[in-house]
């Protein structure tokens, strides 16, 4: 079975590959029909290309100035491991004329090196330093791709979502923090058809892996006394404690961000109110749960009578509280990788998540820095975020308003 995350098979012939997507491309673009041989991980990326307002003739923005990129970027953590990134790709990509690049995790390139001919012709298309390669701000591309399905992904000519980027192929794989697993970014080769080859996907995958390593060997030991609870942006929260990385189901993941919420602790009926609310639930169900949660966890870490938890909890959601009530919105914003628990109707985080966007939002729309709304309007959570896209428009130069005033109306339009 063919590798659906590669491009090509080896033997494919490239020009009539080619023009069989150029032809499936232009009838997405004109009549929304999917047409073989798209891939499904291609075909799904242009749909999220189209309902992100992505033109196939726009191009990305430059989004970090000169002023702005090196600051960041040195601060970035992936900086430590760039040293084993151009270790492996720069002769590699310098040889070949290709292009290697480094992304956050907000899709802005932050290292962009290689040949000098590549390095002018992708200038062209702003593939820059600074410029966003997210798919909501450049549409179906690797190392925007690479960071929207967390897999390594081989992007070929035509699959390129922007018409301006079918000359090229590129191929990224997703970088990791080492303890926590959260995407810092990405790490991508760009060229001409000759990275088609599926041998390129398996070579940045391994890039990947060796600069993760290299990351995990610079992070400082755990503290065995903290417990990190991570649920932001995701439905299974992660708890890390003494050393071990424990990953918690859906309604585990609830108590624990209700209970770290409530660090007095609760009672059994208290706890089946914040996690139930008007349900009709029998007290036994939540013990059963509790139980189960305590074998998993351990009873020196989860309390009962109350129950609550023991020893400090740090949650990167009070992390996000307190710098956005300490007015470091940034910062607030790095922290944010998404809605509280998105697929939870648990009442107490239901009115967890809401609070923290809404301060979160309503502080980015009064800081009004381009940069942090387009962070934020580029995100899937902001995407049809109507206020953001609004104070976006009104905050970034004149040059750059238009394109953002019509996002703005067409959602202003089918928000009535």
């Amino acid at each position: 079975m063919a590798d659906p995350w590669t491009a090509l098979p080896a033997d494919t012939d490239l020009g009539e590959r080619l023009g069989q997507l150029r032809y499936a491309h232009e009838v997405f673009t004109t009549a929304g029909r999917l047409e073989q041989p798209v891939r499904p991980v291609v075909g799904e990326s242009w749909r999220r290309s189209v309902r992100a307002r992505v033109s196939p003739d726009g191009a990305p923005l430059v989004e970090l100035g000169s002023d702005e990129l090196g600051p960041y970027r040195a601060g970035h953590p992936l900086a430590p491991a760039m040293p084993v990134i151009r270790e492996l790709m720069g002769a590699y990509a310098a040889d070949g004329e290709h292009l290697l690049a480094v992304c956050d995790a907000q899709g802005r390139l932050l290292w962009v090196e290689g040949h000098p001919a590549p390095l002018r012709a992708a200038g062209r298309m702003n593939f820059v330093e600074g410029a966003r390669w997210s798919e909501s701000a450049a549409g179906t591309n690797a190392p925007g791709t690479a960071i929207a399905v967390d897999r390594p992904v081989q992007v070929f000519a035509a699959e390129h979502f922007l018409r301006t980027v079918q000359r090229w192929t590129c191929a990224a794989a997703p970088l990791h923090d080492p303890r926590t697993g959260r995407v810092l970014g990405a790490v991508d080769i760009t060229g001409g058809d000759r990275l088609a080859h599926p041998h390129s996907l398996a070579f940045v995958q391994a890039v990947a892996r060796a600069a993760e390593s290299q990351l995990a060997l610079l992070a400082p030991p755990p503290a065995e006394e903290r417990v990190q609870l991570d649920a932001l942006g995701r439905d299974e929260a992660l708890l890390v404690a003494a050393g071990r990385r424990i990953r918690l189901s859906r309604r585990h993941s609830e108590i624990l961000v209700t209970l770290a919420r409530h660090p007095e602790g609760l009672g059994g009926d208290e706890l089946l109110v914040e996690l139930y609310e008007n349900e009709s639930v029998n007290p036994v169900t939540l013990r059963a749960e509790l139980s189960r949660l305590r074998r998993l966890l351990g009873p020196e870490l989860l309390l009962s009578r109350p129950y609550r938890l023991s020893g400090r909890v740090e949650a990167d959601f009070d992390t996000v509280a307190r710098r956005v009530a300490s007015g470091a919105v940034a910062a607030a914003l790095g922290a944010y990788t998404g809605p509280l628990l998105p697929g939870s109707r648990a009442p107490s985080v239901v009115r967890l998540r809401n609070r923290i966007a809404d301060q979160l939002r309503a502080a980015l729309i009064a800081r009004a820095d381009p940069g942090l709304l387009a962070d934020w309007a580029h995100s899937p959570w902001g995407e049809d975020d109507l206020p953001v896209w609004q104070a976006l428009a009104a905050a970034v130069p004149a040059g750059q308003r238009p394109a953002l005033l019509a996002r703005a109306r067409t959602l202003d339009a089918e928000q009535r």
